[in-house]
């Protein structure tokens, strides 16, 4: 299971962090604010796929 959920989960990461910097760049967002959003974004992201990983491996 964690051979078909590692690439995914990094799919995932990979097209939030796309889309939080095309939010960073419409919105024009001070440098200083945007390692914060990307940190949050990222935080709740891992925690989501931790939580989806342990619900699909234990049901």
């Amino acid at each position: 299971m964690a051979i078909v959920f590692v690439p995914f989960a990094l799919f995932i990461l990979f097209a939030f962090n796309s889309l939080t910097h095309r939010l960073c760049l419409q919105t024009e967002m001070s440098k200083e604010r945007q390692p914060n959003v990307f940190r949050t974004i990222n935080i709740l992201i891992t925690i989501l796929l931790i939580s989806s990983y342990i619900e699909v491996s234990f049901t």
